[in-house]
């Protein structure tokens, strides 16, 4: 018995291993930044979902500064890794985050408020912002099906545009 227990122990963490490899980011504060734009967007959520205005107000305002901050970062790493793109991925990335947040609140059904209603009594309670990064780490509120620091994209598409341009001039 304690063979079987151990042997779907194992499994269970090597099958995890791809999950949460594919979830964390290379570089610490690249996954500090998805990480606080996912509890911002279940705040969000549960803002527009469970009459939390007030509280996500309150949320925005004190820590105004450092989701400004938290932003460019954001910005940064999608104008790097995207280019001329890199708005209209951040756009997908923020609008896949919260519909896949929106999609486990309705999961819960109606015991989603008071379940994660309490999420804005935790952060409202941290004693500086300084906190922040700490407390949206320790919730991994970033969904398994929201892709972050995905790898750069390849040159593949380089590639099939420059043998498109051979074979179309090898054919005249």
């Amino acid at each position: 018995m304690r063979r079987l227990v151990s042997a779907v122990t194992a499994l269970t963490m090597l099958s995890a291993q791809p999950v949460l490899a594919q979830r964390q980011c290379s570089s610490v504060s690249d996954q500090s930044a998805f990480e606080i734009q996912a509890l911002r967007s279940e705040l969000m959520v549960l803002a527009t979902g469970c009459h939390e205005d007030e509280r996500y107000n309150a949320f925005m305002r004190r820590y105004q500064s450092d989701l400004q901050a938290n932003e460019r970062a954001i910005n940064a790493y999608f104008q790097h890794r995207y280019g001329k793109a890199a708005q209209s991925e951040h756009d997908r990335f923020v609008t896949d985050l919260a519909n896949a947040i929106s999609r486990q609140g309705s999961d819960l059904g109606g015991d989603f408020c008071p379940r994660n209603g309490l999420i804005f009594n935790e952060v409202l309670a941290l004693q500086s912002p300084n906190e922040l990064t700490e407390f949206a780490a320790g919730k991994e509120l970033v969904p398994a099906s929201v892709e972050i620091c995905t790898p750069a994209a390849t040159t593949a598409a380089a590639t099939h545009k420059v043998s498109t341009a051979i074979a179309r001039k090898k054919k005249k």
